[in-house]
């Protein structure tokens, strides 16, 4: 058998979506079993996007040796891309979970309807002529006649660009306290759970389940709506003041599935306008001594949406909720999120999406939350799930 022969290439790499090391390391560990022999790596860098506005980059330049002639070798690249959950659209510059180029392939130039190596833009981007330059500064590029290092020295962009140290690789939060609420059946709960898991973030749940009055609730809500109210909003104060009094030197964060601006919400709906009054005058005891969140995130479903959720998950005692009593949970959500001055909230749309069976969800819902400004303001957000 004739042993093809291997060609010397040198490829771009750069995550902007979900857990950004991680994608590169896939890709690498794909490169490997599926294109060549990677010879040579530089160090990860931070760069902010280029040519659109976006998440920030980590990339990196990988030299490997492989026995795939270029269109094959471009056939392999974009298969890899699309087996990590990359999604295109008619835009030419996009987030991306994964983004793997040709810079050069051998000393060759290659120009077709396809494909043009070397790439056409490489000596517009320091945030590829800097890593390259780590590991291959002597490289004289074809069709431009120059190395490496001299092009670097001709790149006129001023993208931002920086070699990562073992910290800043660590993809940290900006808050150091972040509410997830919605809707019941919304998925605040799973998705405090994902991201508390990924970051070791301390985690507060709500002990919905272990409060007698809610089963009751839902056979009689007339008979137990204020027994059931109170009680939540005891419990909830008090577990509120007691995970968030001593930090935990062990986490980066806190995440909550709940507010105790929840107890007002749902009494809001479930109390009579006497009971109510009474309630809100307790509530706004309690209420002002408590720490805010950072980031207030409200995930939002329709009513349908929710609907299927709650029968999904099967549980007893939700097996009566109603369209129209989700209806008012979640105008009671929007009375308090409109009134709200001093609050970051991130009214976040996610209709018809799975983050749980789709991972690439997760990672587009923790890149928005993570990218998200500190100031105090309203913003609106909706993640359009795939056909």
């Amino acid at each position: 058998m004739i042993e093809r022969k291997k060609h010397d290439v040198f490829l771009s790499l750069g995550s902007n979506l979900g857990d950004k090391r991680k994608n590169l390391e896939t890709a690498l560990d794909q490169l490997t079993r599926q294109v060549g022999k990677i010879v040579n790596l530089s160090g990860y860098y931070l760069s902010h996007a280029w040519g659109f506005e976006g998440n920030d980059f980590i990339n990196l330049v990988v030299e490997l040796k492989t026995e795939w002639e270029p269109e094959e070798l471009l056939d392999r690249l974009g298969a890899i891309e699309n087996e990590m959950g990359r999604k295109r659209t008619g835009n030419a510059y996009q987030n991306r979970i994964i983004d793997i180029d040709i810079l050069s392939y051998d000393d060759s130039i290659v120009e077709n309807s396809r494909l043009t190596i070397p790439h056409p833009l490489l000596h517009k981007r320091r945030f590829v002529l800097v890593p390259w330059n780590e590991i291959a500064p002597d490289f004289i590029v074809p069709r431009h006649q120059k190395s490496v290092s001299e092009l670097l020295s001709l790149c006129d962009d001023s993208t931002f660009v920086t070699r990562m140290n073992n910290e800043q690789e660590k993809i940290s939060f900006p808050f150091d306290f972040i509410v997830i609420e919605g809707n019941i059946g919304a998925g605040k709960t799973t998705l405090a759970n994902m991201l508390a898991t990924e970051y070791q973030a301390k985690l507060i749940t709500e002990r919905f389940e272990e409060n007698p009055f809610l089963p009751k609730f839902y056979e009689d809500p007339k008979r137990y709506a204020f027994p059931l109210e109170m009680s939540f909003l005891a419990d909830r104060y008090q577990q509120l003041i007691d995970e968030l009094a001593e930090p935990d030197l062990f986490s980066p964060f806190v995440v909550s599935d709940y507010f105790v601006i929840k107890s007002l919400i749902f009494a809001g709906v479930t109390l009579t306008d006497e009971e109510y009054e009474l309630y809100r005058k307790i509530f706004n005891f309690m209420y002002r001594d408590l720490r805010k969140p950072d980031l207030y995130v409200y995930l939002y479903r329709t009513t349908e949406d929710l609907l299927k959720n709650i029968a999904k998950r099967g549980r007893e005692y939700e097996k009566n909720i109603t369209a129209e009593y989700l209806q008012k949970v979640h105008d009671g959500y929007m009375k308090f999120i409109r009134g709200q001055k001093g609050l970051n909230v991130l009214f976040l749309d996610i209709t018809g999406v799975d983050f749980i069976k789709n991972p690439g969800y997760y990672h587009t819902i923790k890149d928005i939350i993570r990218h998200t400004p500190k100031t105090p303001e309203l913003r609106r957000i909706k993640i359009e799930p795939d056909e």
